[in-house]
């Protein structure tokens, strides 16, 4: 082993000094008292902490560093933003509180980034150019809602590393009195230079006052405030400068801090007094010193001399001389010679379990040697394991059994010197003396395996190479150097290859054990008769457990043919523990049973089981609608060829419109019969139905859809079946149509006719009409009754509702019945209750004039007459028109004459139409006429003559001849109306007069009038009326009016605004409106202006007056049409003006500019005035 370096000593006082043993190079620096390491390790343990713990937020912690003074150093942390809505907030703290956002500047820099691609956010702070009081504790904190992470981190700043002095005299001096450490050596000194942690600078205010004169509780206060990290040790500072002392007033020379010395040797201790009379004593660790032949005083002026004579270790002690009330001390150390190695230590092979001894010989006897293996000391206390026996300058190390740990390179030291050897353990040479043997063994039997070996060491035992545990059911045993396994109740899981590996060597002993089994089926989760049922189309994995040592074979056949296709439908699948026999998309074919076989060296077992393939049934053949009602329908169908393996359930129906694509299942509940009504349908609409069968697999596809079918209904019954005309050879019937037509409609009717027979049985089912002669008290016998023999009098259906029978007999009785059609069929026949007697009957005629026609039927001039008179008679009558007892003028008048009625129509009727017309109605010699009067009227005529009667005061009477024309109508009134002279404009005075004279009232004196008089009659007023040729003069008797003379005025006046315009603002794209008055006379002409330019032509602009009020109006205005505007008025007389400014809020962008019809200059110029006025704002 090298002999470590170590730095020479320096004396102090011209004293020799020894040199002293090194410690070993290991040392922490709780040895060394460095309690600023120890500040540090506390807290990098408190940052490991932290870190150990489970990040929140943080991705990359930032992490602590060491750089010099004047170096730049950058911390980073990195947040993911991935499930962030919003950017993290991050803090730096140096210290607990110092929050360092308010120190960014010349040295620190924080910096943040944020990458899109990864979403990462980056946050830095950089340190430039660090000083030493930059040293200490670091902490970044990140935010992000009710989350915070955070981490501590520290920073190491050294000075410039330089060669240091060593002193002696600090190298051996004692801690100070009352300090923790107090009274233990600090050989700090003498080891290789290692770095030092500065002490913190000393901030420009003067931060030692401060501590000095605060309150302890405001320490911690105070180092916030002025960004102190190191307070403990400044705490340590400051408590040492407390504790100096002050300057000696008995000594002007005090003893130096330490004194050294070899044993054997002499030293001396000197003060000097300031005043020599004071008594001084010497002590020694506070035990005074008296003369001797050891201890010598010395006087010699004012120095006191301590001489200590033949040094030993116990004079190595605490030295102090007292003065009067003062004192000072000192320390004294006693060196040893170093001991040295005489005899090193040797190489030495050994095995494991060995006794193995390592000796050396040193300089002196009973010499302190220190033992280490790999360079850290051996513990040598009663616990340990290493024994070391010294005799004389002889030691020995002793290591009893020694193990593979112990091989090392061994060493030992003195103070004078060390020595090293090298210790190689091995394992002692193994022998199998009785190896592992192959088994065979029967499932369920005991398994034992035996070995044994040379040696006594333990082992382990494998099976397929993995580590056998001991159980219950699997015991491990080790005597001495035999080693058993015993496995009770062997299982198929224990068939393998065992092996049994001595601890600590790197042999194994293997064997293999096999386990048998017969081949057996295991068939209990199948059903009765090993039936397995599965369901057409469906895939069948049907997996038989099977057990057996070794594996059994296994093969499946069905009938003579084996399964052996692994790509077929129908295969076999092995499997260790069982097999799987697999049928794709079972099909019926697929039934029946299959055989399993299973053999192996142990026996062979078989078994049938029987495959039942099961399906939805066929689809049913397509229903047959046999029956078709209103809403209903009856439907029969077939059951399905084949069932499905399953016995049927029932049927679903469904039904659909026939335009549709869409089916809707009729019952929910299964039908067991092939029958069945679907109802609630719609009439006249075509469906389909269809059926599906179902078991108790599923339900089938559908069979096809049935031929469509309409449930309609036939109509009801003809009503109100009546004779209508009877001739010779024809019978002519009417009727109305159904009540009930139906959904189908009605498609014409059958009119069918019999000649009155005696059988009984004809017409038992008829429906008779309602006017039945004989009445319902008539007896069945007295009824006629109609053959049986109907016919059919119209081959072709008639959509009319009278039908005329011809060649018939004259004078036979016939029966008429009638029958409605549709595409149901026919409805249940109307009959007529009596024989008809095919014999042509007269009748009188008879006109039947309308009520409002039995009175003067008065129309108007230009309007329509059209009048309808109906008559009846038989045969056919002959009608005939008279106007005023002579024949009408049929170019004037259009008259049409129908076996039923005869119209009279004018299309515009004059005053000459007006008069008596005379209808005449003739059948043979039988005759009826009607009258009609018609009067045909028209606006009367103006009166003839209107004159003033009489003028009185404020009446003026008036007097009048009735019109010549009365417009074919009585007069019902006059309107009179007046009209004074000089506005001639004519105002009623009364309405509805009926005499021919009349006295206006209540007239304006002094004015002259005309009057004017309008006929009236049921037509209206007449179009002229009649004025009087003279006026009346309202006049008042001794009154002369003068009429007065008036002087004319000036009314001209200059332009002058009575509502000025006032300052505004309008929003960006919404219409805005300047507005004020203005007054002058002549009207003045008005301009507006922006910015003092005339606004002309420009279609953003729209201006307008009314009543001397001026608006403008600014069509969705831009910040560019702000500005000031100007109205101005100018006259003949003058001219005046108004401004206001027009401020437009809301920004614009060029091309909108351009598109709102702003010239490009314009524009331009405007937005770089814009963007100079906002660089100006900033």
């Amino acid at each position: 082993m090298p002999e470590p370096t170590m730095p020479e000593p320096t004396k102090t006082d011209d004293i020799p000094v020894k040199e002293s043993a090194p410690p070993p190079v290991e040392t922490n620096a709780q040895e060394q008292g460095k309690p600023p390491e120890k500040v540090v390790s506390s807290a990098g343990e408190e940052g490991e902490k932290q870190d150990s713990q489970k990040s929140i937020l943080f991705v990359e912690k930032p992490k602590g560093g060491s750089i010099s003074v004047g170096q730049n150093i950058t911390f980073t942390a990195k947040v993911e933003a991935q499930d962030l809505l919003r950017k993290p907030t991050v803090k730096w703290f140096k210290g607990k509180w110092m929050d360092l956002a308010s120190k960014v500047g010349k040295h620190l820099q924080l910096k943040e980034t944020f990458e899109r691609l990864t979403k990462m956010y980056t946050f830095e702070m950089q340190i430039i150019k660090a000083k030493e009081n930059y040293a200490g504790n670091y902490r970044c904190e990140v935010t992000y809602k009710d989350k915070v992470d955070s981490c501590s981190f520290d920073l190491e700043v050294h000075e410039t590393e330089s060669t240091p002095s060593i002193d002696i005299r600090s190298a051996f001096k004692r801690s100070g009195e009352g300090q923790d450490d107090a009274g233990e050596l600090d050989f700090s000194g003498l080891l290789k230079r290692r770095e030092i942690k500065q002490e913190p600078e000393e901030p420009e205010i003067d931060v030692w006052e401060l501590l000095k004169n605060a309150n302890p509780n405001d320490y911690e206060k105070i180092a916030f405030q002025y960004g102190i990290t190191d307070l403990r040790g400044m705490l340590k500072r400051l408590k040492r400068t407390r504790r100096e002392e002050k300057k000696s007033a008995a000594f002007s020379k005090i003893l130096d801090p330490a004194y050294q010395v070899d044993k054997g040797g002499r030293v001396r201790f000197a003060v000097e007094l300031a005043d020599p009379t004071v008594e001084l004593k010497w002590y020694k660790n506070g035990q005074e010193i008296r003369p001797s032949g050891k201890y010598i005083f010395e006087h010699k002026g004012n120095e006191r001399i301590l001489f200590v004579n033949n040094c030993s270790l116990t004079d190595d002690a605490h030295y102090h001389v007292t003065a009067g009330d003062e004192k000072c001390s000192t320390e004294l150390f006693v060196r040893e010679p170093p001991v040295i190695v005489t005899k090193g230590l040797e190489d030495t092979n050994g095995y494991i379990g060995d006794r193995i001894e390592l000796s050396v010989e040193v300089s002196e006897d009973d010499a302190n040697v220190k033992w280490f293996k790999n360079g850290v000391e051996l513990p040598l206390d009663s616990k340990s394991r290493y024994k070391v026996k010294i005799e004389g300058k002889k030691h020995t190390l002793i290591i009893g059994e020694a193990t593979k740990a112990d091989k090392a390179t061994y060493s030992v030291m003195t103070t004078g010197g060390q020595s090293a050897a090298k210790l190689n353990v091995d394992l002692r040479p193994l022998k199998i003396l009785h190896p592992l043997e192959n088994q065979t063994v029967r499932l369920g039997k005991e398994i034992s395996l035996k070995c044994e070996i040379s040696e006594n060491v333990e082992g382990k035992w494998y099976k397929n190479g993995q580590l056998l545990q001991p159980s219950d059911r699997i015991k491990l045993y080790h005597k001495g150097r035999i080693h058993r396994l015993i496995i009770d109740n062997s299982l198929v899981e224990d068939d393998g290859e065992y092996m049994f590996v001595p601890d600590a060597y790197n042999v194994n002993i293997p064997c293999k054990v096999h386990i048998i089994d017969p081949p057996k089926l295991h068939l209990d989760g199948l059903g009765e008769n090993n039936t397995v049922t599965v369901v057409a189309g469906t895939k069948l994995r049907l997996e038989i457990p099977v057990s057996g040592e070794p594996p059994p074979k296994v093969m499946w056949s069905r009938g003579d043919k084996w399964i052996m296709d692994s790509a077929s439908r129908i295969r076999a699948e092995n499997y260790p523990d069982s097999s799987c026999l697999v049928i794709d998309s079972a099909e019926k074919d697929d039934s029946g049973p299959y055989r399993i076989t299973l053999k192996n060296e142990a026996g062979e077992d078989s078994a049938h089981i029987n495959i039942k393939v099961v399906d939805i049934p066929d689809p049913p053949e397509a229903p047959n609608v046999t029956e078709i009602g209103e809403d209903w329908c009856i439907m029969t169908w077939e059951p399905p060829a084949y069932d499905g393996g399953c016995p049927l359930l029932g049927y679903y129906i469904e039904r659909k419109k026939k335009q549709s694509s869409r089916w809707m299942r009729i019952n929910f509940d299964l039908i067991k019969e092939t029958t069945f009504e679907p109802k609630k349908m719609i009439e006249g609409v075509a469906y389909e139905v269809r059926v599906f069968a179902v078991n108790a697999i599923g339900t089938s596809k559908p069979s096809m859809p049935s031929k469509p079918f309409v449930p309609l209904a036939v109509t009801s019954p003809p009503t109100c079946l009546a004779v209508d005309s009877v001739t010779d050879t024809t019978v002519t019937m009417k009727w109305r149509p159904p009540d009930q037509i139906g959904a189908a409609g009605l498609d014409g009717y059958v009119i069918e006719y019999c000649f009155e027979g005696s059988s009984s049985d004809s017409g038992s089912e008829q429906n008779i009409s309602d006017d039945t002669a004989g009445g319902p008290g008539q007896t069945e016998e007295k009824t006629p009754k109609p053959s049986e023999q109907w016919i059919v009098a119209n081959t072709d259906l008639t959509d009319k509702t009278k039908f005329t029978i011809t060649d018939l007999p004259t004078g036979s009785k016939i029966f008429v019945r009638v029958k409605a059609v549709n595409a149901a069929g026919q409805s249940e026949p109307r009959l007529h209750p009596q024989p008809i007697l095919v014999k042509e009957v007269i009748e009188p005629p008879k006109i039947r004039l309308p009520r409002h026609l039995k009175q003067t039927y008065i129309r108007r001039v230009g309007e329509a007459v059209n009048l309808v008179i109906p008559f009846h008679g038989r045969p056919r009558p002959k009608v005939s028109w008279k106007k005023n007892g002579t024949h009408v003028d049929k170019n004037q008048i259009n008259i049409r004459n129908s076996e039923n009625d005869s119209i009279i129509f004018i299309r515009k009727a004059e005053r000459s139409h007006s008069g008596k017309y005379d209808m005449k109605v003739k059948v043979d010699n039988l005759v009826d006429k009607a009258t009609i009067d018609i009067q045909i009227v028209d606006r009367p005529g103006p009166p003839l003559v209107v004159k003033i009667a009489d003028v009185w005061g404020e009446n003026v009477a008036l007097e009048w001849t009735p019109p010549k024309d009365d417009g074919n109508a009585n007069i019902t009134g006059y309107t009179i109306q007046k009209a004074d002279k000089k506005s001639m404009e004519w105002y009623t005075v009364i309405e509805h007069y009926h005499r021919t004279a009349a006295t206006i009232t209540e007239l304006v004196i002094g004015n002259e009038y005309f009057f004017r008089i309008f006929s009236e009659n049921m037509c209206g007023l007449s179009e002229d009326a009649t004025r009087t040729k003279e006026s009346a003069v309202i006049a008042k008797d001794g009154k002369v009016y003068k009429n007065p003379i008036y002087e004319d005025f000036n009314f001209t006046e200059p332009p002058m605004f009575t509502q000025p315009l006032v300052n505004t603002y309008a929003i960006s794209g919404y219409n805005a409106t300047l507005n004020c008055s203005v007054r002058g006379n002549p009207k003045p002409k008005i301009t507006w202006m922006k910015n003092k330019i005339i606004i002309m032509n420009d279609p953003r602009y729209r201006m307008f007056g009314n009543q001397g009020v001026c608006t403008l109006e600014i069509r969705k205005p831009s910040p560019y049409d702000g500005g000031t505007y100007t109205c101005k008025a100018v006259n003949s007389l003058g001219e005046a003006e108004v401004e206001c400014k027009l401020e437009v809020r809301g920004g614009l962008s060029f091309f909108r500019l351009l598109l709102q019809g702003v010239p490009p200059h314009i524009a331009q110029s405007y937005m770089k005035e814009m963007e100079a006025s906002k660089y100006g704002k900033k």
